[in-house]
């Protein structure tokens, strides 16, 4: 990297109709805070600690866009219940000095783990659940659609200044994109391009809802870490079609899938006896069955999607931000170099939430997170690092 190729990642930075302080994104991680499905003031203290923390934007994780679509027992739904505590989250960060965003999503068939139908686009069989799933009729994609702008809307009505649609990880709309889990025969299944339609269309009817008032951004799977799944020769091009949509103002590249690999996102150790342990009720005997052959383990290396994402980096034109074992402020100025936009954090900032002020003041350690991943296993009690008290 030379002197002109350097970024500065804690000046101001433009994202849609939105300017962050900095570059540094707190990525969604599940905070597992809301048993009621609407905001208290635990879930904002939480973000409002990592906002202080310095980082330029935070993301409320997992927000269901609809009862049908929530993926665990405490977590938030974008109902109209939800509006006014919403608004007191945004205020309570935007206070801090920090950008609110929120992820919005459908669990399709990972609902089923909560007692639910669960969703997908063809019928699959729920290890977790131990039943099948059902599959998703035209009328109900056509709602689902309007839910994810109607949440949108909700959000924008409550000041947030953007919006990340999740598309990944084994959810409804990454269902849809995976050939292993898409067996339709109609308009929404078959080529790539009508396995496609349904997210295009809910990032398009995102927009749609909330015009320039916020930032729309996709999480969007390079890989799904399954066989027969989405892989870099399919979701290149699902990115360039959204690219040409025009309705996103940048795509946060991740992998894996809740549904099937959870840990290709994660990466590090498995915690598969803290999981069980931690499991609802109604989890927890298929979790003692399955858990060993569901999280497999990968090792942790510095950046491990980094070679996914350039391949995006070189074939789209559109902001990106980089996400996965993001530990060292180095790896994220190479990152900022290499022409990411934005670098998302997530573990590392659950262990540390101060660290983006502790670089900007000069510090160069690295993150003192060690990619046990036990903090996985506290997501039904409220997320936490396990090593900090």
């Amino acid at each position: 990297m030379t002197p002109q190729d350097a970024v500065d990642p804690f000046a101001p930075a433009t994202l849609g109709p939105v300017t962050l302080r900095n570059r540094i994104v707190k990525a969604a991680t599940f905070e597992g805070r809301t048993r009621e499905h609407v905001v208290n003031d635990e879930l904002i203290e939480f973000h409002r600690r990592v906002a202080a923390g310095g980082v330029g934007m935070t993301t409320l994780a997992y927000c269901a866009v609809s009862p049908d679509g929530c993926g665990t027992p405490n977590e938030l739904i974008l109902t109209p219940d939800a509006a006014p505590g919403l608004a007191r989250f945004a205020e309570a960060i935007h206070a801090e000095g920090a950008a609110v965003s929120a992820q919005i999503g459908h669990a399709g068939a990972v609902a089923a783990g909560t007692g639910l139908q669960g969703l997908s686009p063809s019928p699959v069989f729920s290890p977790l659940a131990m039943k099948r799933t059902k599959a998703v009729t035209v009328d109900q994609i056509r709602r689902i659609i309007g839910d994810f702008a109607a949440a949108a809307r909700l959000l924008a009505d409550a000041g947030f200044d953007a919006v990340e649609i999740h598309l990944g990880h084994g959810y409804l709309p990454s269902e849809f994109l995976s050939p292993r889990l898409n067996k339709r025969t109609d308009e929404w299944g078959g080529s790539l391009e009508n396995r496609a339609r349904f997210p295009r269309a809910i990032a398009t009817a995102v927009r749609e809802a909330v015009g320039d008032r916020v930032a729309v951004l996709a999480k969007l799977n390079m890989a799904d870490g399954v066989r027969g799944g989405l892989w870099l020769d399919e979701s290149v091009p699902v990115a360039r079609m959204l690219e040409a949509d025009g309705a996103l103002d940048a795509i946060e590249l991740t992998a894996g899938s809740s549904l099937q690999n959870p840990m290709y996102l994660f990466r590090g150790e498995a915690p598969v006896a803290e999981m069980s342990r931690a499991m609802p009720k109604v989890i927890r005997p298929a979790f003692r069955l399955f858990g060993k052959a569901f999280l497999h383990e990968y090792p942790y290396e510095e950046a491990y999607l980094l070679p996914y994402a350039r391949q995006f980096r070189a074939a789209l034109d559109m902001p990106l931000v980089l996400l996965g074992g993001v530990n060292r402020l180095e790896t994220v100025t190479a990152g900022l170099a290499e022409g990411f936009d934005f670098v998302a954090m997530g573990r590392a900032l659950l262990r540390e939430p101060d660290l983006v002020n502790r670089w900007q003041k000069g510090a160069t350690h690295e993150s003192l997170c060690v990619h046990c991943n036990k903090c996985m296993a506290t997501i039904y009690r409220g997320t936490r690092c396990v090593l900090v008290e």
